[in-house]
């Protein structure tokens, strides 16, 4: 049972975390004070919380960016950022989520999430934008 929760974490942490721009997940850091524990951490939220199927990849970024937009935690925020983008989020989509968080969290809020989002996307060469015909 070990080894499969293993599988599917490494499986899991590789599809969200490797490609894109260089950024240090958080298991080094849980790891640097407790390995055991971080390998703990890392089995339920990547193992098990991240692999689920009842979203898809997509919508648990998402799901993701926006709680972290809300809550302003930048740097895990540029860490899922890119991982939206590396399971395929748009990043138009990624941008609408910021801006809905103004209702809740605001503005400074979505600032700091755009912020963001214009950071990761500059650092995997996707930033500027090419101009959308319908909005100039």
């Amino acid at each position: 049972m070990t080894e499969n929760i293993d599988e599917k974490t490494k499986a899991t942490a590789k599809r969200l975390f490797e490609g894109g721009m260089k950024i240090d997940p958080s298991y080094l850091i849980w790891k640097a004070f407790d390995k055991e524990l971080a390998k703990d951490f890392s089995r339920f939220i990547t193992g098990n919380l991240y692999s689920r199927t009842v979203l898809t990849p997509q919508e648990r970024q998402m799901a993701a960016c926006a709680i972290l937009a809300a809550i302003r935690a930048r740097d895990e925020l540029r860490l899922h950022v890119n991982a939206a983008l590396n399971v395929g989020c748009d990043p138009k989509k990624l941008a609408e989520i910021f801006f809905q968080v103004a209702t809740y969290a605001g503005m400074p809020a979505v600032n700091e999430a755009l912020s963001v989002l214009r950071e990761v996307l500059t650092e995997r060469g996707q930033w500027p934008r090419k101009k959308d015909p319908e909005r100039g």
